[in-house]
């Protein structure tokens, strides 16, 4: 009898302790009280999740911020909503589809075109354990949007960020970095894939371009962080029922998009980071890379074999 009791009062058990679990287990909070009039944002992947969270509040900071999103429906929407909520009318949507190239292009085209300074660019969209396909150039999609897409967007609006300098490039990796290896003779997954795998490894792809980027950009003004949002409530788990399932079974220890959205704006916003450039976070503080992750001879590999994938110049 008793345990049936507490079977029934578990619901409302948990209707009162949630707060305070998730409370706890949502450590890092971004403080700083920044302001960013004048100042011009891109957020790739803005129109959900951590992304729009992000997006909202540099708008909250004042600054003009771009919505750059592959379903430009979601992203009028979530446009709407932010300006709504933050009474800041220049909130701008774009098209940017990280799986082709030529959107790539020409949304970089455009943006220059359209701006005159670039002062933070977020590199957070992605997609997580897809089934196997390839993007509209031939890549496999965990490496060729999480990893090449994101290379070459930051590849062409890079000079605008010099000229704004002081400017910042925060790149979403994650705490399953720790998994990915850098196959070169497999990086398009032809040879074996695994969905969970190929997102691990394109997520180390992401420390590895931040730290050789970092590196590249020394005493330019530019810096760039990569971090780890957390575990957070997303439609990055809609390719796999396990995951979505997961995540409803263990709820409590799931970030909110608004707490998994803290460390990419404390990278973006902390005053006195510069010094930390090429640094993993993880919330809000700095964060343990795997052995792989620290490799600088992998880096400057990668950095290559992704400028010959691209067709870029080695040196930019």
């Amino acid at each position: 009898m008793f345990g049936f009791l507490l079977l029934l009062s578990l619901p409302f058990i948990l209707y009162l302790v949630t707060p305070k679990i998730r409370k706890m287990l949502s450590n890092g909070v971004c403080t700083s009280n920044v302001q960013l009039p004048g100042k011009v944002a891109i957020v790739t992947g803005a129109n959900t999740g951590i992304g729009k969270e992000t997006a909202k509040d540099l708008a909250q900071r004042g600054a003009r911020v771009y919505l750059a999103c592959r379903d430009v429906d979601k992203g009028e929407l979530a446009a709407r909503e932010i300006q709504a909520a933050t009474g800041n009318s220049q909130v701008f949507v774009r098209k940017l589809d990280l799986a082709d190239t030529k959107s790539i292009r020409a949304f970089a085209k455009d943006f220059l075109a359209e701006e005159k300074h670039l002062h933070l660019l977020i590199n957070n969209a992605g997609v997580m354990m897809c089934p196997y396909s390839k993007t509209a150039d031939g890549f496999e999609m965990h490496i060729g949007v999480n990893h090449l897409g994101h290379f070459l967007l930051t590849h062409l609006l890079l000079e605008k960020l010099k000229e704004s300098a002081p400017s910042r490039i925060v790149n979403l990796s994650s705490l399953g970095h720790h998994l990915g290896r850098i196959h070169f003779h497999n990086l398009q997954g032809e040879k074996f894939y695994s969905a969970s795998l190929a997102y691990c490894h394109s997520k180390l792809a992401n420390i590895l371009f931040t730290k050789e980027l970092a590196r590249r950009l020394k005493g330019s003004g530019v810096t760039t962080y990569s971090v780890h949002p957390g575990t957070v409530h997303s439609e990055l788990t809609r390719h796999s029922s396990i995951m979505r399932w997961l995540w409803q079974l263990f709820f409590i220890f799931i970030k909110t998009p608004q707490e998994g959205a803290q460390t990419s704006l404390y990278c973006a916003l902390t005053e006195g980071l510069e010094s930390l450039s090429g640094s993993h976070f993880s919330d809000c503080q700095l964060a343990w890379v795997s052995y792989q992750g620290r490799n600088e001879i992998i880096a400057r590999r990668l950095w290559n074999v992704s400028c010959d994938l691209l067709g870029l110049p080695v040196d930019w």
